[in-house]
């Protein structure tokens, strides 16, 4: 007797459809918990802001998600459409898919999020003006304002100079004009009112830019430029429990931009990178982060929370990791009956 070939086909697709494996879940080591137990306890957040794939830093973003515990995240406004590929034969539309997965491949790394604008890469351009007219800055700034409305950053960083048009690329010069501008909008509720419905005004507190002696011309220039106006801070920091250095997991960060070319060696020891301050008051120790509450103290009820906290990070034992889960469940007992909020998303999904 003969058998129908749908018949085969459909007990094949069957078998296939019942061998597929669930997903296993992540199975962390004692130090990556306890790093995620200190970083329940930092309710502070940041917004870097640049133009392309590629164009973040990632040692002061990895500094910020892993050295402060920030939640730190990457607004990239374009996906870099019109950049190079040394990898494959992939351009425009297909390697700016490319270009986002290696990104969000980034972002795993060093422990930031990554966000995206409508703006498309549409190659080089000379002067910002030309940039805006073809992305329509009021669509992009829109963007922009959504993104701090919803992600509430205490500071921004801009990658790039905004009172540079001309002198450069002006997808760079428009993204930190953009960064700049949204940061004033973001909490003035005139400003795209219709997005008030669905989120809520926000004003961070400072906007910085992230430079460097080649915004300066020379390593010359920059050693005898005032710096009353900028902070530092050491990237080069080590993570003992991680046997890594913060330059080490930042090179392997950027290393993911294959198709760019941008591959790093890791390095240790101390390594420099400079705020300016745009907006906002001046830290006086050099912390970012410096009169910001960044407790559970500023969210309502949060309190408790904040000190539950602090005690599983101070009794947690590497040997036995299991033994602060009840802690950890009363904790975030506490997190699912605080109202809805930024904070309570953001810890929530963490706990």
């Amino acid at each position: 007797m003969t058998r129908s070939p749908y018949l085969l086909t459909l007990i094949l697709a069957i078998t296939c459809a019942f061998s597929v494996r669930a997903q296993t879940p992540d199975k962390w080591t004692s130090s990556e918990i306890y790093e995620s137990i200190q970083k329940l306890n930092f309710l502070g957040s940041a917004l870097y802001v640049a133009a392309h794939p590629d164009d973040e830093n990632t040692r002061l973003i990895s500094w910020l998600a892993n050295h402060k515990k920030a939640q730190t995240t990457y607004l990239s406004l374009t996906r870099g459409d019109g950049g190079q590929n040394l990898i494959g034969t992939e351009i425009q539309e297909l390697l700016g898919l490319l270009r986002t997965q290696e990104l969000l491949a980034a972002r795993r790394i060093d422990g930031g999020d990554q966000r995206f604008s409508r703006a498309n890469d549409f190659g080089y351009s000379k002067h910002p003006d030309e940039t805006f007219n073809i992305w329509d800055k009021d669509e992009i700034l829109a963007d922009a304002v959504w993104t701090i409305r919803n992600l509430q950053p205490d500071i921004i960083i801009n990658r790039f100079d905004h009172r540079t048009p001309g002198r450069t690329h002006g997808h760079h010069t428009g993204s930190a004009i953009v960064g700049l501008e949204a940061f004033s909008l973001a909490g003035n509720p005139t400003a795209y009112p219709e997005q008030l419905e669905y989120t809520q005004a926000w004003k961070p507190s400072r906007i910085f830019m992230n430079t460097s002696w080649w915004f300066y011309g020379s390593r010359e220039n920059f050693e005898k430029a005032d710096k009353s106006n900028l902070i530092s801070v050491d990237v080069g920091v080590y993570y003992p429990v991680l046997g890594k250095s913060n330059t080490e997991i930042a090179a392997l960060s950027r290393s993911q931009h294959k198709c760019q070319g941008f591959g790093v060696t890791g390095s240790r020891g101390s390594m420099d990178e400079y705020l300016e301050l745009l907006k906002g008051d001046m830290p006086k120790n050099g912390d970012p982060f410096e009169g910001i509450n960044t407790t559970w103290t500023r969210v309502k009820n949060g309190e408790s929370i904040g000190k539950i906290l602090a005690q599983v990070e101070k009794n947690f034992r590497f040997d036995q990791p299991h033994l602060s889960v009840p802690q950890l469940l009363e904790a975030r007992e506490l997190i699912a009956d605080l109202e809805d909020g930024y904070w309570k998303r953001v810890k929530l999904a963490e706990i």
